[in-house]
């Protein structure tokens, strides 16, 4: 599994992608839930990658259609 731990390096990987968001969007997301990600031991979060990469597809179709 491809993972990012922690908010700062999902921001980073998503720049990598051209899928860029702020760190207080992500957080956001996070909070409503339209974001995949596992939270561990109270403050960690982990995001698969692979998941993240379905999540910009989805994303980026509903923006199209």
């Amino acid at each position: 599994m491809r993972k990012a731990v922690g908010i700062q390096s999902l921001v980073a990987y998503l720049q990598t992608v051209n899928y860029p968001l702020s760190e207080e969007t992500v957080q956001k997301l996070i909070e409503a839930k339209r974001i995949p990600h596992q939270r561990l031991l109270g403050k960690t979060i982990i995001f698969n990658l692979d998941y993240i990469d379905s999540w910009i597809k989805t994303a980026e179709n509903n923006q199209i259609e």
